[in-house]
């Protein structure tokens, strides 16, 4: 913008950007990451830039970014002592000192922290950053070599991100870990294993619940029986002294 004071101070932003996978620095413009763990494709961001004068003027253009998908292996994570939220804040200043320490190009794959991001989003006082890095001819730096140049440049980065976060700060590597599940999906999956329990559960019930009633059945019908065969019609049935039942009868009958 060619005017000078307000009328030539310019703000950028993301227009309808609901997707949180981006996002702008309001002053320069720049473009970075928050989240784009797992995905890959062409990403169209509508852009406005807004001058500040008394009658402020807009004009908005498409920015298309691709994202290529990026091997696992070679993801490596950095553990800062900050909030979750004030590290996203400054995203791309941490994203500035890592380049610059690292003499590569950074890309951030996600920001997340242990706790529910949804529940409590400034109470984890431990976030996870994820990134991966490019050499000058674009191709994917191992992730052993960028674990190598962070540990060299620990205290360098350190007291650089000291500057930006105001405050004393420790960063660590770890090994990244694979994608673990969302609570929805951690929910899902406890929910399924409790219905999938009860169920079995139901079903024995059922089962045990058939086999007694059998049981019962057969004690029965093997009593009736047996109280058919110590009748009159048992020619073989004894008498409590053992004298046959049917002899007995037999003789009342003849006398």
């Amino acid at each position: 913008d060619p005017d000078s004071g307000d009328n030539g101070r310019l703000l950028y932003s993301l227009v309808n950007n609901q997707m949180n996978e981006f996002d702008i620095d309001e002053n320069t413009g720049q473009i970075f990451t928050v989240s784009l763990a797992g995905k890959a494709g062409t990403f169209y961001l509508e852009v406005q830039a807004a001058d500040q004068g008394a009658r402020s003027l807009t004009a908005q253009t498409t920015v298309n970014v691709t994202v290529d998908s990026s091997s696992s292996n070679n993801i490596v994570m950095v553990t800062l002592n900050q909030k979750v939220n004030v590290v996203e804040r400054n995203i791309v200043e941490v994203k500035r000192v890592l380049e610059d320490k690292l003499a590569w190009n950074v890309y951030v794959i996600d920001i997340y922290s242990n706790e529910f991001e949804r529940k409590a989003r400034s109470s984890t006082d431990v976030t996870y950053v994820k990134i991966t890095a490019f050499d000058e001819a674009n191709r994917e730096v191992p992730a052993e070599d960028v674990k190598r140049k962070l540990w060299e440049q620990k205290s360098n980065i350190e007291t650089e991100l000291e500057k930006v976060f105001s405050t004393s700060v420790t960063a660590a590597v770890e090994e990244a870990p694979a994608d673990s599940a969302t609570p929805e999906l951690t929910a899902t999956i406890v929910l399924g294993v409790l219905l999938a329990c009860t169920l079995v559960a139901f079903l024995a019930y059922v089962a045990l619940t058939i086999k007694r009633k059998r049981k019962y059945k057969q004690q029965c019908l093997v009593k009736e029986r047996a109280e058919t065969v110590e009748g009159i019609d048992n020619p073989w049935a004894a008498n409590k002294d053992g004298s046959p039942k049917s002899l007995g009868k037999l003789e009342h009958t003849n006398n």
